[in-house]
């Protein structure tokens, strides 16, 4: 057998145009993050049917993104293997941002509300269309000694896209004049430009990663690894059950944390606006024309940047604070700040002081974009590099819907419409995340010991 090579070093310019598309796809998903809830609830919807709404999207990566990943695994084109998915899913979640908030212009058949929720499930779809081939591809492309590098770059400019996302809205209300108010039932016109220049920053971001970032072909990349890692186990998309059957330890361990950390994240991301229109604005359950509640929702906007530009400087500070400690205790100190931080809001009555639950929030999406992927990339085997991201996202969505089923009828029904008590369920998970981490197994271990049901011992 020829001697195997190793992978080369990336210069910082490789890794950061590798990257730069995650800064668009971010400015995206922050854009949604921060005003889906807000569009919608102009639209008619309710607190209680809030999360009803958003369960749309995460049910549709749940089945999207392993047969992404099975079929990215499989795929070699002009473009390479994931990047013809990341050009796709940008181009999708692009005509997403430009319909959404001009959901009562397209309703000519539906109500706004089901045409907003469904531009809402096909950018949410979209985005992790393009974003979980992205994961594969720094995973397979950097050396291991790069890897928490790369996730850090990544993390980064997730970061940086998202405080231009949160914070445009109120940009262009505050000092470029655009109206933050409309009529009852259409959304403002300075959310819809921000949608607008979402959808083209989005696409521009992509092009250059996909147009300057080169993979490894099959035959380059079989002289890293040895012919019975890449060995093919099936084609057909059954084979994606019996990947998931075959899960390696470290992934189910993961697979918790990730199940109360996005729990959090999900309830946060639904009733902030919500939650702070209410409890610190004042702002009367249902009011969402007044200019009241155009000031809660700008400024949770703003919050939102503050929280993804602290986990934009914390993603440079992980791989130190990693090699300093280990990744699992970095990650839990970052859950357990964030936990802090949500729990906090409910003590907060001066909008003002919201930026300090923000820091620590910040924290840990910071490590929530890079750690567990970091921990999670050294116990794949290459050759599913990309199904196993895809299936890895299942314990994303789980728990997205569990809370979108049951989070509206709990706060309505058990905390009669007050949505602070939902930041403060986020918050508990938050700590329950931190303290399942702990309990993950962090090594980088020898194929035959990862996959024991396989016949790679040799390895």
């Amino acid at each position: 057998m020829p001697k195997l090579l190793h992978k080369p070093k990336l210069s910082f310019f490789q890794i950061w145009n590798m990257s730069f598309g995650f800064l668009g796809i971010q400015f995206g998903f922050a854009l949604q993050n921060s005003n889906a809830s807000r569009i919608l609830q102009t639209f008619g919807a309710d607190v209680e049917s809030l999360s009803l709404f958003w369960l749309a999207a995460p049910i549709t990566g749940m089945v999207v993104q392993p047969i992404i990943g099975h079929y990215s695994d499989r795929t070699w084109t002009g473009l390479g293997r994931r990047r013809p998915y990341i050009m796709a899913g940008a181009v999708m979640a692009g005509l997403s941002l430009l319909f959404m908030p001009n959901a009562e212009v397209l309703a000519y058949l539906l109500p706004p509300i089901l045409v907003g929720a469904g531009m809402l499930m096909i950018m949410d779809a979209s985005m992790n269309v393009a974003m979980e081939p992205f994961r594969a591809l720094v995973a397979e492309t950097l050396p291991d000694k790069q890897r928490s590098f790369g996730f850090s770059i990544q993390t980064f400019l997730i970061g940086l896209g998202a405080v231009i996302g949160s914070w445009l809205p109120y940009f262009f209300a505050e000092f470029l004049g655009i109206s933050k108010t409309a009529a009852e039932g259409q959304v403002p016109a300075n959310v819809i430009y921000s949608f607008y220049v979402g959808a083209f920053f989005m696409l521009g971001t992509v092009a250059w990663t996909v147009f300057t970032t080169k993979e490894y072909a099959p035959k380059e990349y079989e002289k890293f690894y040895p012919p019975e890692v890449l060995e093919e186990e099936g084609r057909g998309l059954s084979s994606i059950f019996k990947d998931f059957r075959n899960m390696p330890p470290t992934m189910i361990q993961l697979g918790v944390v990730q199940f109360f950390s996005w729990f959090a994240l999900f309830s946060m991301w639904v009733f902030t606006t919500p939650a702070i229109a209410q409890h610190i604005y004042q702002v009367p359950p249902g009011d969402t024309s007044s200019e009241l509640y155009a000031d809660a929702g700008n400024w949770v906007g703003i919050l939102f940047g503050i929280y993804n530009g602290v986990s934009a400087i914390y993603a440079l500070l992980l791989p130190a604070i990693a090699r300093a400690t280990t990744r699992k205790i970095t990650h839990a100190f970052s859950l357990v700040c964030g936990g802090v931080g949500l729990l906090s809001i409910f003590f907060i009555t001066d909008p003002l002081y919201l930026v300090l639950s923000m820091i620590g929030i910040g924290l840990a999406w910071g490590s929530i974009l890079a750690m567990p992927y970091a921990i999670l990339s050294g116990s794949l085997p290459p050759k599913k590099m990309g199904v196993y991201m895809g299936i890895f996202n299942f314990f994303i969505t789980f728990p997205q819907i569990v809370n979108g089923l049951f989070g509206g009828v709990l706060v309505t029904r058990v905390f009669g419409g007050e949505a602070i008590y939902a930041i403060v369920i986020a918050g508990i998970f938050m700590l329950l995340s931190a303290t399942a981490v702990m309990f993950v197994n962090d090594e980088d271990r020898p194929y035959s010991l990862m996959f024991p049901w396989s016949k790679r011992d040799n390895l």
